[in-house]
């Protein structure tokens, strides 16, 4: 029997472990069973074709919201190929509302309901004959003829029942792995839909170390945990923590979601020991309003949050990610304007500004009429307004988002960024104006360039800072370039080099040579990866004027930001 387990992703470097995770359980009809991977950038007649030339005897599809229009467009066409052929869907996308989905796609046979692993086995057992019928199945909700059977749904099972997918690392070159150490999350948020599930279990700590080492002996680059909220458990965070402190091979990166306030001294003290690099972490924030924080149903103490977040940025050895949610009850624009500052002092490597998902099933869907909830018919059912959030607030946000990813999350505009909010009332009003501003060139409508970047955000400078600053500036803007590439075509606002040939012989030849801590630049091999430029003013330190020569070393960047060491000369 040919079995296929279909995956769409999001992009290449994605891989499904739900897919990897049913055909691992599925030990006995192991060699039957094929993942085919896809993304959501291959035309789906490519991802038709390559099904067709399978011949499968059972289709199966993993579904979110992310992929489910491109598996519903492949549902139309497969049955017209293989009329005879069951097929079957699951994941979050399609669990909470299987009677709906069995009623528009009369294509589909079923649905796994909520996790798959032993409905997945046992529907094998019902294809090989070992199960007379598919009312024995829980978990399920299928179709005999023109009669819809909505079976009960499935006991949450032993984590560590899962067998380890990951045994033959060269099935995912260049992937990122993901990792599942916990199902289920202690929290009712009500936009999420882990809040469904209240049984919150966790893999047993010896299989979780040695399924580390594993990935820590073939040096994987990085490791996301996809563990709803990994530190809810105390016990089980500190080992795992312990763990990779103790085995760290200098190399592989660990991903966690978190919730910051949770984070306790003894926890912040082991990981302010860490490799820079080894752990970054996530931190679902959403929002700082009190009133919009309870009516979520979310527990979150963002004054603690705040701290603790300042406090593991003080390591400079830890990657943090905050989030926040536009279109949350009683949040309006000036609230989340309020939240996007709270969040922004703090000074994460990443700001992730998200708009609400309105997920089937959850309870922000169940109060969408009380909320003046309007959100798209189409996955991902981002939100278009709300009773105190218009459209064209939400388009201001929008605008927001793009000019944060690109002039704060991108981290090659840091320090500029951090001078020029002094021009403003707040970030936000900052990035607000910024995103006007591309609006009105028409910047918003363009691709463009990194250095075009930093160009435009001249522009941008010279309309509301005054004259006398803008040499700073300037030099802010150059500084920023070189911390991140050793740029040969200068864009014109940098100027003309400032260190004449003769000038930096003598700096490589007879300066350096003579400072036992840049002696080593000396080497004529190392000035190709190094960059020496004159500053006026000091830059890399209060932004006073004062003649300032660096050294950049694009050999030792900062694990965290990609930034190029610098160094600076004493004459």
């Amino acid at each position: 029997m040919k079995v296929i387990l279909t995956a769409i992703n999001a992009k290449y470097i994605h891989s499904n472990l739900a897919v990897y995770c049913l055909r691992a359980y599925a030990k006995p009809y192991r060699e039957e069973i094929t993942i085919a991977e896809y993304t959501i950038n291959q035309q789906t007649d490519d991802i038709l074709m390559d099904l067709y030339k399978q011949k499968p005897d059972l289709l199966c599809f993993s579904c979110y919201i992310w992929n489910i229009e491109y598996v519903e467009s492949i549902l139309r066409e497969i049955k017209k190929l293989f009329p005879a052929l069951p097929v079957w869907l699951g994941g979050p996308e399609v669990s909470y509302d299987a009677q709906d989905v069995l009623k528009r796609f009369p294509q589909v046979t079923g649905v796994i309901k909520g996790e798959g692993e032993e409905t997945f086995l046992e529907l094998m057992d019902y294809y090989h004959g070992k199960k007379d019928d598919l009312s024995q199945i829980d978990g399920i909700t299928w179709r005999s003829g023109e009669t819809i059977t909505d079976n009960p749904w499935r006991p949450v099972m032993d984590l560590s029942k899962v067998p380890f997918v990951y045994n033959h690392m060269e099935d995912f070159q260049h992937r990122i792995i993901y990792y599942e150490s916990s199902r289920g999350c202690p929290f009712s948020c009500s936009y999420c839909l882990s809040s469904i599930d209240k049984c919150l279990r966790f893999r047993d700590l010896s299989l979780v170390k040695k399924e580390l080492q594993f990935f820590i002996d073939h040096k994987v680059p990085q490791v996301k945990f996809v563990d709803r909220t990994f530190n809810c458990n105390r016990t089980h965070a500190m080992a795992i923590w312990r763990y990779l402190k103790e085995h760290d091979n200098g190399v592989t990166n660990f991903h966690f979601e978190v919730a910051a306030d949770l984070l306790n001294e003894e926890e912040l003290q082991l990981i302010s020991g860490m490799r820079p690099g080894l752990i970054q972490l996530e931190i679902g924030v959403q929002s700082t309003n009190p009133e919009t924080i309870r009516e979520i149903h979310r527990t979150m103490d963002f004054k603690k949050v705040a701290g603790i977040v300042k406090k593991i940025n003080e390591g400079h050895n830890i990657h943090q990610h905050l989030d926040l949610i536009a279109g949350l009850p009683y949040e309006d624009l000036q609230s989340f304007a309020s939240s996007f500052n709270d969040v922004y002092k703090v000074r994460p490597e990443q700001l992730q500004l998200g708009f609400l998902k309105v997920l089937k099933g959850s309870h922000m869907e169940k109060k969408k009429h009380e909320y003046g909830l309007v959100f798209k018919d189409t996955p991902p059912y981002e939100v278009l307004y709300t009773k105190w959030l218009p459209y064209e607030d939400m388009m201001t946000l929008k605008s927001i988002e793009n000019m944060v990813e690109i002039y704060y999350n991108s981290r090659q505009f840091a320090n500029t960024m951090e001078y020029l909010e002094h021009e403003f009332s707040s970030p936000f009003h900052m990035y607000q104006c910024l995103g006007n501003f591309y609006e009105d060139k028409g910047y918003h409508k363009m691709n463009h360039s990194r250095i075009a970047s930093y160009e435009i955000l001249e522009e941008f400078i010279c309309r509301y800072a005054g004259n006398e600053s803008l040499p700073l500036y300037r030099e802010l803007l150059t500084y920023d370039l070189y911390l991140r590439e050793n740029i040969k075509n200068r864009p014109s606002f940098s100027g003309e080099y400032t260190v004449n040939k003769d000038e930096l012989y003598d700096l490589y030849d007879n300066i350096l040579p003579k400072n036992r801590e840049l002696s080593a630049y000396a080497n004529k091999n190392l000035r190709k990866m190094s960059h020496i430029e004159k500053f006026q003013f000091d830059v890399a330190g209060d932004g006073s004027r004062k003649e300032t020569l660096l050294l950049f070393d694009y050999q030792k960047r900062d694990p965290l930001n990609r930034q190029a060491y610098v160094v600076r000369i004493w004459r």
